[in-house]
């Protein structure tokens, strides 16, 4: 009966670190599509600052700063190869639209930041 205790006690333990493991990966996931959410609409509201540079030049600033805060998070949060690259491109086009604005280029290109963005979506999409 004792040894029949220890393996039920075994399996049962067995089952919930297993739940729990799955648990975590879900978080994870969950945790990617939120941001990557998030990300998609601090493109478009950076493609609504280049638009509208004239009237307000410090919103495509703004844009990419919350388009580098939810990276950080993102990049943190994550092993996975495939979605560290889509990150580390993202990344480089949003470094590129910061230097075009610094350089005085007030509607710069940011196709490569929605192409990048849209393939953290892909990555992070279950």
């Amino acid at each position: 009966m004792r040894r029949a205790s220890t393996a039920l006690a075994t399996v049962t333990a067995a089952v919930a670190l297993s739940t729990v493991v799955g648990c975590g990966a879900v978080d994870k996931a969950i945790d990617c599509v939120r941001t990557a959410d998030a990300i998609a609409s601090s493109v478009d509201d950076l493609g609504r600052a280049v638009a509208n540079a004239t009237d307000n030049p410090t919103k495509a600033d703004q844009a990419l700063d919350n388009i580098d805060k939810d990276l950080s998070s993102l990049k943190g949060k994550t092993d996975d190869a495939d979605l560290s690259k889509a990150v580390d491109n993202l990344n480089k086009a949003v470094g590129n639209v910061r230097s075009a604005i610094k350089n005085g280029d007030n509607t710069p290109d940011i196709s490569p930041v929605r192409d990048a963005a849209k393939e953290v979506g892909k990555v992070c999409t279950p």
